[in-house]
């Protein structure tokens, strides 16, 4: 969406209409995504000058922001313990997933931020990531059975998750079988959480599905899924996407499976696997452009971000030119001056 640029040298600087000579002073028109589409509404200062949005229209010649407004967005798949957490602050990010921490830390570090997280990763002895250096201590549970798999979804609950994290990655060590992790499905969902799985290797995507999961950790990349099991997942469960950590046939696979899901009707979550390799604590442009070189546009791309409701009290706002989620900025008084 675009429209004239609002000029900072505008006079007046009155709350709304009828308050002064000119009905559009410290007012501007603009374009809006409610979360699920764009309206229109407009700007106004709040107290001390910020911008707050109103759903209202704006008064006839009024000044227009150029771009659309949205609240902060959801990074649906990091990693806060393998990046410097404190620069969410600065972000554009409002709420971000931690998908497989330590319990105890990530508690800590959730504390007084809009962090949501699903505790250590739940793998069978040797399964991934037990193995893997870059796994802080305490960030996986390996459970050898129905009892184990009952105290580790406990403890996860009682440390605050929002959801379970299941790893299914059969290229990197062994992956629970069907009535393991069957049962671990069920007892995160009578926990009242979700369980998402990072699946990988063949077969895994479906093993998932078929398990009662409720969302992949990572859009499947390390094999192509037919048209039918697309058909399948696009209807009973959601992908974060990651698609940006990928490269080569990694990386086509995975464009190549969302694009088919998102034409399918499947919802697509934005994920960057924060804290894999050079991922910024930011939105990510690379991943935003990935995801519209898989068909997710407009916006649908928007609703990927999932961002906060832009009318709350005291929203922070972001301006998006022409709708570009990748290079949105921070609204200041000087976008309604």
């Amino acid at each position: 969406m675009t429209g004239a640029p609002v000029h900072g040298d505008a006079p007046g600087n009155s709350a709304g209409p009828g308050r002064g000579d000119d009905p559009g002073r410290g007012i501007a028109a603009v374009s809006f995504f409610d979360g699920e589409r764009i309206r229109d509404g407009r700007l106004v200062r709040r107290d001390g000058g910020a911008p707050r949005l109103d759903p209202a229209p704006a008064p006839p010649g009024a000044p227009r922001a150029d771009g659309v407004v949205l609240g902060l967005p959801t990074d649906h798949h990091v990693h806060l313990e393998l990046v410097d957490a404190a620069a969410l602050e600065g972000s554009r990010l409002g709420h971000v997933v931690d998908l497989g921490a330590d319990p105890e830390r990530i508690r800590t570090l959730a504390a007084g931020r809009r962090v949501s997280y699903a505790g250590a990763f739940l793998t069978p002895p040797g399964g991934y990531p037990s193995d893997r250096a870059w796994a802080p201590a305490g960030s996986v549970r390996e459970i050898a059975d129905a009892e184990e798999a009952t105290a580790a979804v406990a403890e996860m609950a009682a440390a605050g998750a929002s959801a379970i994290k299941i790893a299914a990655n059969s290229t990197a060590g062994p992956v629970f079988d069907d009535g393991l992790l069957h049962t671990i499905v069920r007892l995160a969902h009578a926990a009242g959480l979700p369980a998402i799985v990072h699946a990988e290797g063949p077969g895994q995507a479906m093993r998932t599905v078929d398990a009662g999961a409720d969302v992949l950790a990572h859009a499947p990349f390390s094999e192509r899924l037919t048209d039918e099991e697309i058909a399948v997942h696009a209807t009973r469960i959601a992908w974060i996407s990651t698609l940006a950590i990928h490269e080569g046939e990694a990386r086509r696979i995975a464009l190549g499976n969302v694009r088919r899901f998102h034409a399918a009707g499947g919802s697509v979550r934005y994920g960057t696997d924060m804290g894999n390799g050079d991922t910024p604590v930011d939105l990510s442009a690379r991943e935003i452009d990935a995801l519209r070189e898989a068909g997710i546009e407009g916006t649908a791309l928007l609703r990927a971000l999932a961002p906060a409701d832009p009318l709350a009290p005291d929203a922070a706002l972001l301006l998006a030119p022409e709708g570009d989620p990748a290079r949105a900025r921070p609204l200041t008084p000087a976008d309604i001056a």
